[in-house]
């Protein structure tokens, strides 16, 4: 009895000290109020471009931005095999893990890719999972839970609520007792502001997903942040939206935002950045270029800023005679 009492104590010791660990890198994570949803550049001969991306997570580190999530719907996440993704992460927790909060999209619409996926991510270095609940072949909520759960076993992760894209509302009599998690840091939630101010109000932590609300979510609502688009191009002005109510830079910046969005994410970013010349004219089908009627809307938005407050340099239209497909 007197070793079992002995290795119980211990036991019982050891997870204390990992529980109080865990909580101590989760209250670290939830510090961090900008967090930049990272463009994955191309070479020419459309692989991963890394030089060019340490390039872009430099510009990111300039603008005071305090993580990154790699590989999600603007890193098109979901058009890399498993191989390129998870060496995009291991590749940005070894160069900036130091530096920035490193977010690793391993959620999936599997729950055993999603669970394989995530326990590869934390061993290479990744700080924080971003998990979602499975789409097209969609489960019952019962199924939500389970899976939701499945994967927060593993580590400290975000839930990403993003009904436009999945076809499923994560709601709170979902989230709420998932909460009590010991690995849930928070929400990312495109549902808008309403949503964000009842989590925050019961202590549920929650990033804004939509670029264009983060400012009002941050400041009215509560929420801790932004997962953010915009902030890829114009880090330093998001920055600003996060740190002091600001309404006037908030109204300067939402034409440019919107413009964004003018078409599904990443398209808009990703020609964006194209057009300032911060990445090469590749994209990764389906994706194409914005028109050039598009594009000369975006030139018109880009030029009223400072050439310091954005990504890149002077704005052009994207030469369609260098475009790559890949």
């Amino acid at each position: 009895m007197g070793r079992i009492s002995v290795r119980f104590m211990v036991k019982m010791a050891v997870n204390w000290k990992s529980n109080r660990k865990t909580m101590h890198q989760i209250q670290s994570i939830k510090k961090a109020s900008l967090i930049t949803a990272i463009k994955t550049p191309y070479t020419m001969a459309g692989e991963i471009d890394l030089d060019t991306y340490d390039k872009l997570v430099e510009a990111q580190i300039a603008g005071g931005v305090d993580g990154i999530v790699v590989g999600g719907t603007t890193g098109e996440g979901q058009l890399m095999n498993w191989e390129e993704h998870l060496m995009l992460i291991a590749h940005s927790a070894n160069k900036f893990g130091d530096k920035l909060l490193i977010v690793g999209n391993t959620g999936s619409n599997n729950t055993r890719e999603a669970k394989k996926a995530t326990e590869y991510g934390f061993a290479s270095g990744m700080h924080c999972a971003l998990q979602i609940n499975p789409y097209y072949g969609k489960t019952s909520i019962a199924g939500v839970k389970a899976h939701l759960k499945e994967v927060l076993e593993i580590g400290p992760g975000f839930i990403y609520n993003v009904p436009g894209r999945t076809g499923q509302d994560i709601t709170p009599d979902i989230i709420e007792p998932l909460a009590s998690h010991k690995h849930f840091v928070g929400m990312k939630e495109c549902a808008g502001d309403e949503r964000i101010a009842h989590y925050e109000a019961k202590g549920i932590a929650c990033w804004s997903g939509n670029d264009d609300q983060a400012h009002d979510s941050r400041h009215n609502s509560q929420s801790h942040g932004v997962i953010s688009v915009a902030s890829n191009i114009i880090p330093g002005l998001f920055r600003q939206l996060m740190d002091t109510p600001n309404q006037v830079l908030n109204q300067s910046l939402q034409p440019l935002i919107n413009w964004l969005f003018c078409e599904p994410n990443p398209i808009a970013i990703n020609s964006a950045l194209i057009m300032t010349g911060a990445v090469k004219p590749v994209f990764r089908l389906p994706y194409v270029p914005l028109s050039q009627a598009q594009q000369k809307e975006g030139i018109e938005f880009l030029s009223q800023l400072k050439e310091s407050d954005f990504v890149g340099s002077t704005p052009k239209l994207i030469d369609e005679t260098l475009l790559k497909f890949c």
